[in-house]
């Protein structure tokens, strides 16, 4: 298992619970409230330590926005933060989804060999199905772990299946 790299608390650095859906006007204020308290030019006169290190809080600040501000990214990063997906890691799908998936990959290399209007549009539907599933799966345990941070370390099994079987039907929509 490779080392966890410690990255930096998006959330604690902005003064927020972690969660899966933070106020976004939360975010956007403290984004701007950083970005004018870490703008390089008030610093101009400052060390060059002080200089550098208003440059990094600066970056640390786009950073988090870029992050905070956007639902995959968050997702990503607070099942990251948590400790519960790792960059590398060979995650074991369950038996069920991959016999779906088997289905749906089959389908796509006979219509390699055989395009097909009909059967083409039915699978986009079959993959258009389970992802909404995912989706809807995925809101529900967000809202959860939200709405009780106390219980919501049971949920990140959960979740960090729901965000491999996302990624599995990402890499089926490019074949699409």
């Amino acid at each position: 298992m490779s080392e966890a790299i410690q990255q930096p608390n998006y959330f604690e650095f902005y003064g927020l619970p972690i969660q899966f859906n933070p106020d976004q006007n939360a975010v956007k204020a403290k984004f701007y409230a950083l970005s004018k308290q870490f703008h390089p030019d008030f610093y101009a006169n400052e060390s060059e330590e002080k200089q550098q290190e208003v440059l990094d809080l600066s970056t640390l600040n786009n950073k988090a926005y870029q992050t905070l501000s956007n639902p995959n990214k968050r997702l990503k990063y607070v099942l990251e933060l948590k400790g519960i997906v790792a960059t590398d890691e060979g995650y074991q799908l369950p038996q069920s989804f991959l016999m779906e998936m088997m289905d749906i990959n089959e389908a796509l290399m006979d219509l390699e060999f055989e395009p097909d209007a009909e059967k083409l549009t039915q699978v986009k539907r079959d993959v258009e199905a389970i992802e909404k599933g995912l989706k809807d799966e995925l809101e529900n345990l967000k809202i959860q772990f939200d709405q009780d941070p106390e219980k919501s370390e049971a949920l990140l099994p959960s979740m960090k299946d729901n965000f491999y079987r996302q990624k599995y039907i990402d890499r089926i929509r490019e074949r699409l």
